[in-house]
């Protein structure tokens, strides 16, 4: 059964990222989430990248100094080098966050130009090696501003080649978007650094965008996109809205709104601390109340925030957002409901919580006109929340899945040879298992998603104590080595099913599965689901289940999109279906 969830059936959306917003290393895990949110929102992306700032104005200084002026084509060759590590680099944070990347150089998809080899135009790329690259991926990384050549090899498209590069692609590849990433929100009337009374272009045509964009975006890149019929969109790191270049009258877009969100962070654990690191990195965006910890005295030397065991005063002066990365049930379930009365939305990837007091958690959401976002409560880094919403009016009949990261990882030591107490050791040395390690172990955690992904698959109310739950302990070493000599695998695997009556059955398992099971793939902390709808058709999703960066990215995915919504924009699925 071939049940993956095909890219062809995905919405293709081009990214650029230009060395305006790469200017240095750490801007990557930024641009990652930018492409992230994507993603999660039902797009495959094909992400072109610029080098890092400066860099190519290095390179071409260094080809000065070495006396190649009088050969251009050789130049091309040097310069071209930085947009190749930067998507490289692209493409490690990709891994990271668990996307399914794959980053590729311009002749893996023959990718050619015609010209002057420092400021050649694109002609042509194999359309079938672009498509096969994207069949089974979530993202591809492509260098900017350079392809091949017919006579000199290598050569590269002027300055700004890397926005030509993106609108090539989009047109080639059939894109519905090419999103240009740059350092401000869209085109404006004037440099707003400059006059603090511009305005920002909601929409402005071709011949207006020669104009007023003033070099922020390469006049090829436009003019290609008019002979392709495509729009561009303008748009800053993490903004949902954006200057639309397209046929139609010029149109000023509304004031956003500007000052920071006051965060409330609760808990700063391995999750909690890589959404640390996220806020961090937008001071534009965030202003940051002391974070609960249960011992602050722990962290004298951890000086990025102030620390406080006081729930208090972690959620002094009304904040606007409040992210629980506590675990546990209680607590946790108390401190949101509170923040929720108090007027902050809330982000929390605590599937316990949510599972075990969701009426609750919901109710007080709904009366608070509160936004309560989850989406790393199942699956960590995969999608399925998201791809469920988008599949329920298709009529969602099972799912099945290895849904907890932490048991596969376990499991597929087992499979190794690893002793059981050996195994479990690894994971929380990893930091996948917690210091008792039951809920994983016993099927706790992945009964708790499951009742989570049967209320939105379904809308029915099934509570996780009332389903069967197996522990990891029962996959003995000799049921693991039989299993193998049957070309089986082990697997953790909650199922459930809706029946005719409406009723719903599921179930934790420990069982075996044949090797050429969608679900027989997932290794280490990989989760894996397959969704089977009710013309019979499956959708299969997998990535990073556990581990810090992939559910950190989906929290703070969670947390830009109410960023957005509190800017007044749109939510983010939202906008993202009214730019189709």
């Amino acid at each position: 059964m071939d049940a993956h969830d095909q890219p062809a059936a995905r919405p293709l959306c081009v990214l650029k990222f230009g060395g305006s917003v790469l200017t240095a290393k750490a801007d990557y895990a930024e641009a990652g989430a930018e492409a992230y949110r994507h993603v999660r929102a039902g797009e495959t992306v094909i992400i072109i990248v610029s080098a890092l700032q400066g860099e190519t104005d290095a390179l071409f200084a260094e080809a000065e100094a070495a006396g190649a002026g009088a050969c251009p084509a050789t130049t091309a060759r040097l310069v071209r080098l930085g947009e190749f590590r930067s998507a490289a680099l692209m493409g490690l944070e990709l891994a990271r966050l668990g996307v399914r990347a794959r980053v590729l150089d311009p002749h893996e998809i023959a990718l050619e130009a015609d010209g002057d080899p420092l400021d050649a135009d694109l002609v042509r790329l194999d359309r079938a090696r672009l498509h096969a690259a994207l069949s089974d991926v979530e993202a591809i990384v492509l260098p900017g501003f350079t392809a091949g050549h017919a006579r000199h090899g290598a050569v590269t498209l002027g300055r700004g080649g890397t926005d030509l590069t993106a609108v090539f692609f989009a047109a080639q590849a059939g894109a519905r978007r090419v999103r240009l990433i740059k350092d401000v929100d869209g085109v404006y009337t004037d440099d707003p650094a400059r006059d603090p009374s511009a305005r920002r272009y909601d929409r402005l045509d071709h011949d207006a965008a020669l104009k007023a964009s003033r070099g922020l975006i390469q006049p090829k890149a436009i003019e290609a996109a008019r002979a392709a019929g495509l729009e561009i969109e303008i748009a800053a790191m993490g903004a949902g809205h954006a200057t639309r270049i397209a046929p139609g009258p010029a149109v000023i877009g509304a004031p956003v709104r500007t000052r920071p969100l006051r965060v409330a962070l609760l808990g700063c654990g391995a999750v909690g601390s890589g959404v640390l690191d996220h806020l961090l990195a937008r001071p534009d965006l965030f202003a940051l109340n002391p974070v609960l910890v249960r011992r602050p005295e722990r962290r004298a030397g951890d000086v990025r925030a102030a620390f406080t065991a006081d729930p208090d005063t972690a959620l002094a002066d009304s904040p606007d957002l409040v992210i629980e990365a506590m675990g546990g049930v209680d607590q946790p379930t108390e401190l949101m409901l509170k923040a929720l009365a108090g007027g902050a939305h809330v982000v929390t990837a605590n599937k316990a919580a949510l599972a075990q007091r969701y009426d609750a958690l919901l109710t007080g959401a709904r009366n608070a006109r509160r936004r309560l976002q989850y989406a790393a409560s199942v699956g960590g880094g995969v999608v399925i929340l998201e791809a469920l919403e988008r599949l329920k009016p298709c009529g969602v009949v099972a799912i099945e899945g290895v849904m907890n990261g932490t048991g596969n990882f376990i499991l597929s030591r087992l499979g190794a040879g690893a002793e059981f107490d050996d195994a479990v050791a690894e994971a929380q040395r990893l930091g996948f298992a917690e210091a008792d390690p039951s809920a994983d172990v016993d099927g706790h955690d992945a009964a708790d998603k499951l009742s989570l992904l049967i209320r939105e698959a379904f809308g029915k109310t099934v509570e996780p104590d009332a389903i069967a739950k197996q522990s990891l302990r029962e996959a003995s070493p000799e049921r693991l080595a039989q299993a193998a000599a049957r070309g089986e695998v082990f697997k953790q695997v909650g199922c459930c099913a809706l029946n005719a009556d409406g009723s719903v059955e599921a179930s934790v398992r420990v069982m075996s599965v044949p090797a050429s099971h969608p679900l027989a793939g997932a290794v280490n902390e990989e989760n894996r689901f397959v969704v089977t709808l009710a013309d019979g058709s499956v959708h299969a999703l997998y990535g990073k289940g556990a581990g810090r960066w992939p559910t950190a990215a989906a929290v703070f995915a969670d947390v830009m999109d109410i960023v957005r919504a509190c800017a007044c924009d749109a939510p983010e699925r939202a906008a993202l279906a009214a730019s189709a």
